[in-house]
């Protein structure tokens, strides 16, 4: 086939080895630097064989040219001197100076990349204890899919086979097993009490069946917190600030009969700064608390995609407990006075904030939403 009179292959060819494709590739190796040796060689084999420049890599040097070498022994040979020649440069060009330094130089590819792995021998055997030192510990919490949890269980499981520490596949399926939480139990007794043993591809589906199960009978649910527009933004209300002539007149006063307790033993305001009330007693407080505005909440417990009005509190019929009085799922938490926060509910009253804090929704999809600022509050 032609295009615009050019061979697709050749022009394939030339879209593969071009100058921008060449630097691209190049440019995709990561620096080796002591501690990313497996990933390294596993780049450098990727990009020579992508290249065509692996050669080298998996045939043994030819013997030298002689006046007597066939044609075919002379091709073989020019194969192998540019594979190992380029294969030289492109290895050694992705090594830091320092560790080049202290590798054996050699003319063979084949042995310089192995000059490279007994530098590295020691830093495998970390990397292996690494390995199975996470695989022992890792639990599936829940955060991701158990698809995810076990194929990086298998990652992991490949590496070891990388470092010569292969792992049966029945033996990892078992482990995986282990790393399962308390709600696939019935599921892993029901393994336990069959004859077959699965394979990873059976594992994988059996338990994300068994996942989608538990998630379609746990109801869904939402936290919601907004501030609605404060009054008076802007200005500040506290001592000093002056508006209009009967605020006028309300400071002053105050001022007269704060000089007079000044000099007085007793609890100190932290509000006015003067000794003898507290700021949850001292009424210029309480108006600035009431100036400042009040918090619009809307707390809703969703079951089954059941809509709740907004600004309202709506609790799941079945609910034993107010579902805000709970501080479960909340990453971090700050206790605040009885005084400095109220939630105003649908009836009027006021009740008190417990907590304010940060709180985590586990999503569908995997990914977790933080709520910042969410309140808890016990409401009867």
């Amino acid at each position: 086939m032609w295009i615009f009179g050019t061979n697709v292959h050749d022009y394939c060819y030339y879209l593969a080895y071009s100058p921008a494709a060449i630097t691209g590739y190049l440019s995709s190796i990561e620096s080796l630097s002591g501690t990313n040796f497996i990933k390294w060689k596993e780049q450098i084999s990727i990009i020579l064989g992508v290249m065509d420049l692996d050669y080298a890599l998996r045939v043994d040097a030819p013997a030298a040219l002689t006046a007597e070498s066939s044609t075919e022994q002379k091709a073989a040979y020019e194969k192998w001197e540019r594979s190992n020649r380029i294969s030289l440069m492109i290895m050694k060009g992705s090594i830091t100076t320092a560790i080049r330094g202290a590798i054996p130089d050699s003319d063979n590819a084949k042995l310089y990349l192995a000059h490279i792995e007994e530098q590295f021998q020691g830093s495998s055997k970390a990397h292996a204890t690494t390995l199975i030192t996470k695989m022992v510990t890792l639990k599936y919490s829940g955060s991701n899919g158990v698809r995810e949890h076990i194929l990086w269980m298998n990652d992991m499981a490949s590496q070891l086979k990388g470092l010569d520490m292969e792992i049966s596949e029945g033996f990892l399926v078992h482990f995986i097993m282990t790393s399962l939480p308390a709600q696939f139990g019935p599921f892993k007794i029901n393994y336990n009490t069959q004859k077959e043993k699965w394979k990873m591809s059976e594992l994988i589906s059996m338990c994300v069946q068994k996942e989608e199960r538990l998630k379609s009978e746990q109801p869904d649910s939402a936290h919601v917190a907004i501030t609605g527009p404060s009054k008076g933004k802007g200005k500040k209300f506290g001592k000093g600030n002056v508006q209009g002539n009967k605020s006028a007149s309300v400071t002053k006063t105050d001022k007269a009969s704060s000089s007079g307790t000044k000099g007085s033993s007793g609890p100190r305001c932290h509000f006015c700064k003067d000794k003898g009330h507290m700021r949850k007693e001292y009424h210029k407080f309480r108006e600035w608390l009431e100036k400042k505005g009040n918090l619009s909440i809307c707390v809703c417990y969703e079951s089954y995609t059941i809509d709740a009005p907004l600004n309202t509190w709506w609790v799941d019929t079945g609910a034993t407990v107010h579902i805000t009085n709970s501080l479960q799922g909340f990453l971090s938490v700050k206790k605040l006075n009885k005084w400095d926060r109220n939630v105003l509910v649908g009836n009027g009253e006021k009740t008190q904030v417990e907590a304010v804090g940060t709180l985590c929704l586990v999503l569908e999809s995997g990914f977790n939403l933080d709520l910042v600022d969410t309140v808890c509050s016990q409401y009867d």
